[in-house]
């Protein structure tokens, strides 16, 4: 205890050193920290929101952008596909299930997405109140579009044209909302959730609107009755057997009326292409640590030559050598201490701003109140590399001669 109070008093006695090398080591555990819960968060919501889909089926373009947009509803899909198409490729042998999605409006910034009773169950999604959609321009919405909008069920709202906010409103079409789903941790959350009829009314309500002119692109539309003119926005599909995987994609491909891109693969692909910036901002983090590190060496070092007839006091009234050593490690484990857990904590109050930013782009939801055991490690070479910073100097403390000290003056 005496020693800790001893380091305490001498790092108190040089403030300004004192809080440069503690900030400088903040900052760069602070970088290393906001990296690791967002990769960490990031790659978890990537992976949950598209386990259960093989492909994701659209219009030809960017294989990532479809699955941004079919999966994670990030990015701006393509166009549409016809749904004779769709029924089409539903019917081969290599395809489980096939999940229609249509796009084209927003509510509030939250997407409409038509489709039907499989792409919840795909989720695991249960009604926290009401009931499902069974009818045209009944919604079900998200557990975080009822609790940022505040609509209930009962209530009726429009949607605006557009995939976010500031499109024009279809006023002659409004939707009746039946249900609130219970929070799944997945996008339907942050999803208005109708069925494929819903989305086609609203734009032949539209199209009639224009008395006959052109109709908007890219949101799905009916000229008739039938499905012949109807479409889609995309597709999510799962596998009967494995051999899909190798045959499928490839067959798809070929046509000229749909593109397919396979999930695993295109995130693979993302992840690499995030990760080498990653690394570098990990690498710019690291130098700052070390340099840190360095300071600490430098800081002791200058304050030994300062100390020394202190120290040889301390030697005089019953220290010993391994107390002086000691004393010298307690300070650089101490300095990497406090740097450690302010970077901690201000890396956890930037990621609660980052979260905070996501929410507001009603984008992928991010968090600072998250604990991984990676912040426990940096924790504990934090202070390793403060005691390394320190071995120099305490070395150097241990071998002064007190006689000679003393006889300076």
């Amino acid at each position: 205890m005496k020693l800790l109070t001893l380091a305490l008093a001498y790092l108190r006695a040089r403030p300004l050193a004192t809080l440069l090398n503690v900030m400088m080591l903040s900052l760069g555990i602070a970088t290393i920290v906001v990296l690791l819960l967002a990769a960490h968060q990031l790659e978890e919501r990537m992976t949950r929101d598209a386990r259960g889909i093989d492909m994701v089926l659209g219009a030809k373009g960017s294989p990532l952008q479809l699955v941004l947009a079919g999966i994670y509803h990030l990015d701006v899909p393509a166009g549409n596909i016809p749904i004779m198409s769709m029924k089409e490729i539903a019917k081969n042998p290599m395809v489980k299930q096939a999940i229609p999605l249509a796009l084209g409006d927003a509510f509030r910034g939250y997407r409409i997405v038509g489709t039907d009773q499989r792409y919840l169950d795909l989720y695991g999604a249960q009604l926290a109140s009401g009931k499902p959609f069974t009818k045209p321009l009944e919604a079900v919405l998200g557990a975080e579009v009822a609790r940022a909008t505040g609509v209930t069920v009962g209530q009726a709202f429009a949607g605006s044209h557009g995939l976010g906010e500031g499109g024009a409103k279809h006023e002659e079409a409004q939707y009746k909302v039946v249900g609130v789903l219970q929070p799944t941790g997945s996008v339907l959350d942050r999803l208005v959730l109708t069925d494929l009829a819903s989305v086609w009314e609203v734009h032949e309500h539209k199209d009639d609107a224009k008395d006959g002119k052109a109709k908007e692109p890219h949101a799905p539309h009916a000229d008739h009755d039938d499905d012949e003119h109807r479409e889609v926005t995309m597709v999510l599909i799962q596998y009967s057997t494995p051999l899909a995987a190798a045959l499928l994609p490839r067959q798809l491909n070929a046509r000229s009326d749909v593109q397919a891109a396979a999930p695993a693969l295109e995130l693979a692909r993302l992840f690499r292409l995030v990760g080498v910036g990653v690394d570098v901002i990990k690498g710019f983090a690291l130098i700052l640590v070390i340099s840190a590190a360095l300071g600490v060496l430098v800081a002791l070092s200058a304050a030994l030559r300062e100390r020394r007839y202190d120290l040889a006091v301390l030697r005089t009234l019953g220290a010993s050598r391994r107390d002086i050593f000691a004393l010298l490690i307690v300070e650089g484990a101490l300095l990497a201490l406090v740097g450690a857990l302010l970077g901690i904590a201000l890396g956890h109050a930037l990621m609660a701003l980052v979260g905070h930013w996501s929410a507001a782009e009603k984008s992928v939801p991010l968090t600072g109140a998250l604990w991984l055991w990676q912040e426990t490690a940096l924790i504990g070479g934090a202070v390793l590399l403060g005691v390394l910073a320190a071995l120099l100097p305490a070395v150097s403390a241990y071998r002064t001669d007190v006689a000679a000290v003393l006889a300076e003056g």
